[in-house]
C-alpha cells in the first residue's frame, strides 16, 4: 500500500551508484553536469509527475507539478494543475479497519485534503474541467462503497430486537469527513459552472450518493443530506430525476424490505422541497403523496422517522387543505391494531391534522371522514391500554377539535357515547376514568337534549344485550339438559362436564 501511495508522488531523477545523475535527453544545456545537491532537471521531474499520474488522469490533464507542494508557493496560473495533482494523488485509499496500518501514508492524506478543503474555500481560482472532472473522481473514489452486510442486518428500526442499540461508526470517517466536506465546498462554490459541473455530478453520481444514505453513521448520514440538499437547489435540471430516485428508495423500503437507515434523512430532505412547491400542487406531487408519502405508515420502524413524516404531510396539507382527507383515510387505512405506541402516534397526527382544517371552507374535508375516524376513535377510547385510551381522550383537550365536534355533535356524539359509557362503568387506569368522566361532562354542556337522549339509547341498547345473553345462555342450558339425557352409546358425543375434567392434586 506504501508504494501504491508513494507512485502517485513524482520522485526526483534516481542516482548511479557513482553518485551520478542519469543523464537527460540530449540537448539540455545540462547534459554533461554532474549533480552535487542532488538537483533534479525539470524535464525529468515533469516526465516522472505524468508517469505517476497517468494511473488515474490522462497524463494531458496534469502538470509537471510536486502534489506535496503548498497552494501559496505556486503562482495563481499553476494553482489548478496543483490541484489536480492533489486529487491524483487523492484517489489512493486505505484499509481502516487496522488502525496501525499505513499510519503514515493516512496521515498525509489527510493532510492533502485538508489543504484542498482550504483551497476550495477559498474561491481564489475557477474551477476548470479537468479539476471538475479530478474533482468528481477523488470524492467517488473515496465515498462511494459498498456496505458489509453488518450494516443492513440491525436497521429494522422501531419494534426490532436491536432498537436500542448504539449507531456503528464507520473507521474512515476522519478521511470521509474531509471528502464530503470537500464535495459540499466544491458544490457551493461561485467558482464552479454548472454546465461543466452537470457532465460529472451527473444521475450515476446522484445514485451512488443516494444508496450511501444507508449508511449506519449518523454523521455520514447528516452530511449526506446536506449535500444532497445542496445540490438539488443547485442543478435544477437534476431535480426531477432526486425526486423519482427517492420515490423508489421509499417504494422498496415501503413494499420489500421494511429496511433503511436514511428515511429520516430523505424525508427531511423533501419536507423542505415540498415548501418551495408552486400552486396549484402538479399531479406528479399529488401522485407522490398518495403512493409515497401515507404509505410510509405502514412500516413497523415509524417511531424512527414518524416526525419528519408528519411534518412532509403538514407541509402538504398545508399547500392544499383538500389532502386532509386524504391523509384520514390513509391512517385509517393503515391503522395499527396490535401495536400501541404506533397507535399513540396515529391520533398525534390526527390531532394535529384536525387543527389544520378547522375553518369554514375545510369543513367539507372533516365531514368525509368524520364517521370512520370518530368510530376509530371510539375504539382507542375503550383500549385497555391506558396510553391509548388517554392519548384519545386529550383530543377533546384541544379547543380548535372541540369546535368542529361542537358543530357535528349530532353525527360524532351518537359514535362515541356508548364508548364512553363502557369506560365510565369501570375502566381500571383512574387517569382515563376522570378523563371519561370529563368529555362526558362536555358533552352534557354542549347540548342536554341530545346527551339525554344519546344515553336513553345506550340504556335500551345495554338491555337489548342483557336480554340476548340470557337467551344465549337459556338455548345453551337446554342444549346441555338435553345431551345429558341422552344415553351413553358407542358412536355418540358425550357432554363434558367441568367436574369430569378436573383432576385431583
Amino acid at each position: 500500500m506504501l508504494k501504491q501511495f508513494l507512485s502517485k508522488i513524482p520522485r526526483r531523477t534516481p542516482r548511479l551508484d557513482s553518485g551520478e545523475l542519469i543523464q537527460p535527453a540530449s540537448g539540455s544545456p545540462d547534459g554533461g553536469q554532474k549533480s552535487g545537491g542532488g538537483g533534479n532537471s525539470s524535464s525529468a521531474r515533469s516526465g516522472g509527475l505524468r508517469r505517476a499520474s497517468s494511473v488515474v488522469f490522462p497524463a494531458s490533464v496534469i502538470a509537471g507539478i510536486e502534489p506535496l507542494m503548498p497552494f501559496k508557493d505556486v503562482p495563481a496560473s499553476e494553482k489548478m494543475n496543483l490541484l489536480v495533482s492533489k486529487l491524483s494523488l487523492c484517489c489512493v485509499t486505505f484499509d481502516f479497519s487496522d488502525p496501525a496500518k499505513n499510519t503514515m501514508e493516512k496521515d498525509v492524506k489527510r493532510q492533502i485534503l485538508i489543504e484542498i478543503s482550504d483551497f476550495v474555500a477559498s474561491g481564489s481560482v475557477r474551477f476548470a474541467e479537468p479539476a471538475v472532472l479530478a474533482m468528481c473522481k477523488m470524492c467517488a473514489i473515496n465515498l462511494f462503497r459498498v456496505f458489509p452486510p453488518s450494516y443492513r442486518s440491525n436497521s429494522t428500526g422501531s419494534g426490532s430486537e436491536n432498537d436500542h442499540d448504539d449507531p456503528k461508526f464507520d473507521p474512515a470517517w476522519s478521511h470521509l469527513q474531509v471528502v464530503y466536506d470537500i464535495l459540499l465546498k466544491f458544490v457551493n462554490s461561485s467558482c464552479l459552472d454548472i454546465k461543466v459541473a452537470k457532465k460529472y455530478i451527473d444521475h450515476a453520481f446522484i445514485l451512488r450518493l443516494l444508496d450511501l444514505f444507508d449508511s449506519e453513521d449518523p454523521r455520514e448520514r447528516e452530511c449526506l443530506k446536506t449535500l444532497l440538499h445542496r445540490i438539488y437547489g443547485k442543478f435544477m435540471v437534476h431535480r426531477p430525476f432526486i425526486r423519482k430516485s427517492i420515490s423508489s428508495i421509499f417504494y422498496r423500503f415501503v413494499i420489500e424490505t421494511e429496511k433503511h437507515n436514511g428515511i429520516a434523512e430523505l424525508l427531511e430532505i423533501f419536507g423542505s422541497v415540498i415548501s418551495g412547491f408552486a400552486l396549484p400542487l402538479k399531479e406528479e406531487h399529488k401522485i407522490f403523496f398518495s403512493r409515497v408519502v401515507i404509505p410510509l405508515h405502514k412500516p413497523k420502524s415509524l417511531g424512527t422517522y414518524f416526525q419528519q413524516l408528519s411534518y412532509c404531510i403538514m407541509q402538504f396539507i398545508e399547500k392544499e387543505p383538500k389532502l386532509a382527507s386524504v391523509v384520514i383515510k390513509g391512517l385509517l387505512k393503515y391503522w395499527p391494531i396490535t401495536n400501541s405506541q404506533k397507535e399513540v402516534m396515529f391520533l398525534g397526527e390526527i390531532e394535529e391534522i384536525l387543527e389544520m382544517i378547522n375553518t369554514v371552507e375545510n369543513a367539507v374535508e372533516f365531514e368525509k371522514v368524520m364517521v370512520p375516524l370518530f368510530l376509530r376513535i371510539s375504539c382507542c377510547i375503550n383500549s385497555f391500554h391506558f396510553q391509548v385510551a388517554e392519548r384519545a381522550l386529550f383530543l377533546w383537550n384541544n379547543e380548535q377539535i372541540v369546535c368542529l365536534i361542537a358543530h357535528n355533535r349530532r353525527v360524532i356524539m351518537p359514535i362515541v357515547f356508548q364508548a364512553l359509557e363502557k369506560n365510565a362503568r369501570g375502566h381500571w387506569n383512574p387517569a382515563v376514568l376522570n378523563l371519561t368522566l370529563s368529555v362526558k361532562r362536555m358533552f352534557l354542556e354542549m347540548d342536554e337534549e341530545l346527551f339525554l337522549s344519546c344515553l336513553a339509547q345506550s340504556q335500551e341498547e345495554e338491555e337489548r344485550l342483557r336480554q340476548v345473553v340470557e337467551k344465549r345462555n337459556e338455548a345453551w342450558q337446554r342444549l346441555e339438559t338435553a345431551a345429558s339425557l341422552q344415553p351413553v352409546g358407542r358412536n355418540i358425543a358425550m357432554l363434558v362436564t367441568p367436574l369430569a375434567t378436573s383432576i385431583a392434586c
